[in-house]
């Protein structure tokens, strides 16, 4: 007897990032010692540059990255460190000393809020 034929609807991993971490660790993760996501983060502003005639520092700003407990998510920002005026797209933007730009909200799951979220899109977990 051969074994059922598995479609590709069958099977869907999804990578989820547990919550369940200590604070330190979430935010090291995010705020890594190699600056792979600072420069993940900086890309933004390289990209406005040159998508959009920009004219962003990038040197000027810092990447911020903390876990925000509360609202169970990685909260990621670009902070400017100094006064500045950035045309974009023909348009004229202040930034202020400490102006923080959001650029990412990565939100962290428990076992069984990633189960119900799942199951509200029709997704039925088999195995965790």
């Amino acid at each position: 007897m051969s074994a059922p034929a598995i479609s590709f609807y069958d099977l869907h991993p999804a990578p989820v990032s547990l919550k369940d971490k200590d604070t330190a660790v979430l935010n090291a993760t995010y705020s890594d010692s190699q600056n792979i996501t600072a420069g993940f983060n900086l890309n933004l502003l390289a990209r406005i540059n040159h998508e959009l005639d920009a004219n962003f520092n990038l040197s000027a700003f810092k990447h911020v990255a903390f876990y925000n407990a509360d609202e169970g998510r990685i909260e990621m920002h670009l902070e400017n460190m100094i006064k500045q005026t950035i045309i974009a797209a023909g348009q004229s933007f202040e930034f202020v000393l400490a102006e923080r730009l959001r650029t990412e909200y990565s939100y962290k799951y428990d076992t069984e809020e990633f189960q119900a979220l799942a199951e509200l899109a029709c997704f039925v977990p088999h195995m965790v």
